[in-house]
């Protein structure tokens, strides 16, 4: 427990406000390794290092790379010949390196492992001749990138329980499925419940596709919700693993609000409000956690609890370009 935290801002007759803030929350592993690679592209090629599509979804993160000459695209015809490029952390499809390659871009691959192990399980299961219905959301760029990895007509999108009933498979077609990694643990569960009854030949990944990261950070939130009466997820609006948080709080009862920063707080939200909840989806530094706390203890006394339900020690390493 840290101490009260209290602003000279803060009104004698405003109750003292419990903040209970998620453990783990904020940056995972693939995260990390993302914005290192583009630092580390810009160390040792110098700026401008292009980046196609947000590293990830974190405007702030984004910024801050911007002001060390990273430049962000959303494709390849806007790098110029000889240049080198990251690809973001979500992956992409395969026509990209492909492109790359054709080109002469030098470039860097920040995929997630995790993410990357996905697509080597959808190509697997085409080796096998097995149609995929992969479970994600529509528009994505994992989504997009782990469909590319496949020849078209390969994989099924499906986002809901209602999108299986209306798949058109026989009993005979042999099928398997994989999951997008950000997804709602709980839902993803329904929709996989209900491609099992509905198939029962259908084949699934030995190991579960949505990443430790976002499980993690989803139980974490399901442990301070029944005792909040509001929760504050830090995190933008095209995060999947952010907006799952919100939706996870919601479904346990919780009033939920998505933030970017600090900046968003209207403090009419803390009306009535004796117990808030914080976290982070896993593209938002801890640096906008510690904004938030501070900026909240110039409306209240602040009295902060961590509560930890998992410890993350997970490390992945680096492209061989960045540290041959």
């Amino acid at each position: 427990m840290n101490a009260p935290l209290q602003s000279p801002e803060n009104s004698a007759a405003s109750p003292a406000l419990t903040l209970l803030i998620a453990a783990p929350r904020g940056f995972c592993a693939g995260v990390d390794r993302a914005i290192e690679i583009v630092e580390r592209a810009l160390d040792r090629y110098g700026a401008p290092v292009y980046v196609r599509h947000e590293i990830v979804h974190n405007k702030f993160v984004v910024d801050g790379l911007k002001e060390k000459g990273a430049i962000f695209v959303e494709e390849l015809d806007e790098v110029p010949d000889g240049a080198p490029v990251v690809f973001s952390a979500h992956g992409v499809p395969k026509a990209v390196p492909a492109e790359a390659e054709r080109r002469g871009l030098d470039y860097l691959d920040a995929t997630c492992p995790l993410v990357s192990k996905v697509h080597r399980q959808a190509e697997r299961q085409i080796e096998a001749d097995r149609h995929i219905i992969f479970i994600g959301h529509r528009g994505h760029p994992e989504v997009i990138g782990t469909m590319g990895q496949v020849p078209k007509g390969m994989m099924t999108l499906v986002e809901t329980v209602n999108d299986v009933t209306a798949l058109s498979f026989t009993l005979e077609e042999p099928l398997a499925f994989l999951t997008q990694t950000t997804l709602s643990v709980d839902d993803t569960a329904e929709i996989v419940q209900a491609l099992q009854t509905k198939y029962p030949q259908i084949v699934g990944p030995k190991a579960e596709d949505i990443c430790y990261a976002t499980s993690n950070r989803q139980a974490a939130v399901k442990q301070i919700a029944p005792g909040s009466d509001l929760i504050l997820v830090i995190g933008a609006r095209n995060s999947s693993n952010s907006v799952r948080l919100v939706e996870v709080a919601e479904k346990c009862g919780t009033d939920a609000r998505l933030i970017q920063r600090a900046s968003d707080i209207d403090p009419a939200w803390l009306d009535g409000v004796g117990t808030l909840g914080l976290t982070a989806g896993a593209s938002a530094p801890e640096q906008l956690i510690r904004e938030v706390v501070d900026k909240i203890a110039e409306w209240r006394i602040v009295e902060e609890h961590t509560l930890v339900t998992a410890e993350e020690k997970m490390v992945f390493k680096l492209p061989r370009q960045l540290t041959d």
